[in-house]
């Protein structure tokens, strides 16, 4: 039976303020990108993040970014490489603690929002990112956009690197995301959402938004936990997967 990864962005809230159902979307996800602090999520919403992972049986990864809680962490910040690396490991020491509190580790690294972009091009900072996983645990796998300049790092490194795709978000023809700014960026028909997963799972596709079809190579599958109607959209693409004879399940 074919299995692909089902994952999703969560640990976002912050003190009083609460970004998306993280509890309801473990329902249906095998993988959760935990935030470490730097983009949201305060302490006790991380522990509490990953002790409803452990209960749910999902997978915890690291989801770490910029330090940038005013921009949720999708502004580019011009560091140093060894800012950034120093960055990127405190948010895993951070994570690490909170997650073996609630009996659990952290078993991968999805970097968030400017950086997840950013280190598709951005030699130093991909370099950074890579550097930092590696001395904090080379058998962490990177989760990472395709192309991504962070990939061949990585591999260089001896790393595992996986690749990742978007229920939720609009691709172009090239196989690029279509940036969140323009209208149309992110999806919420659930059943459109769905089938194209499938597709992806079960032959290797994606439609883009004009309606032409590219091929990619997708290890896991994301589903943002702050999209309106996270919860049902995670749940309709598992459905749906698994109505199609794809397995769903954590890559590690």
């Amino acid at each position: 039976m074919p299995s692909i990864d089902l994952n999703s962005d969560v640990g976002e809230s912050f003190g009083t303020w609460i970004l998306g159902d993280d509890a309801a979307v473990f329902q249906h996800v095998s993988s959760a990108n935990v935030a470490c602090g730097f983009h949201a999520g305060d302490p006790s919403t991380i522990a509490r993040t990953c002790r409803d992972a452990v209960a749910a049986g999902v997978t915890i990864g690291a989801h770490v970014g910029y330090r940038d809680l005013a921009g949720f962490g999708r502004r580019f910040l011009d560091c140093s490489a060894t800012e950034l690396a120093d960055d990127v490991l405190y948010q895993l020491g951070a994570l690490q603690a909170l997650a073996q509190a609630a009996g659990a580790g952290i078993r991968y690294v999805k970097p968030h929002g400017a950086l997840y972009n950013t280190i598709v091009h951005h030699e130093i900072h991909a370099q950074a990112v890579v550097d930092a996983v590696h001395a904090f645990d080379p058998g962490l796998p990177l989760l990472l956009l395709p192309e991504a300049v962070a990939r061949s790092r990585a591999e260089a490194r001896g790393m595992r690197a996986l690749s990742e795709a978007f229920a939720d978000r609009a691709y172009n023809p090239d196989g690029t995301l279509v940036p969140r700014q323009e209208d149309g960026a992110v999806l919420h028909d659930s059943r459109q959402i769905a089938d194209n997963m499938v597709r992806l799972a079960t032959q290797g596709q994606i439609t883009a938004r004009d309606g032409s079809v590219f091929d990619v190579r997708a290890d896991s599958i994301c589903v943002h936990g702050d999209t309106p109607g996270a919860v049902a959209m995670a749940g309709a693409v598992r459905t749906a997967l698994e109505e199609a004879g794809v397995s769903v399940r954590s890559f590690v």
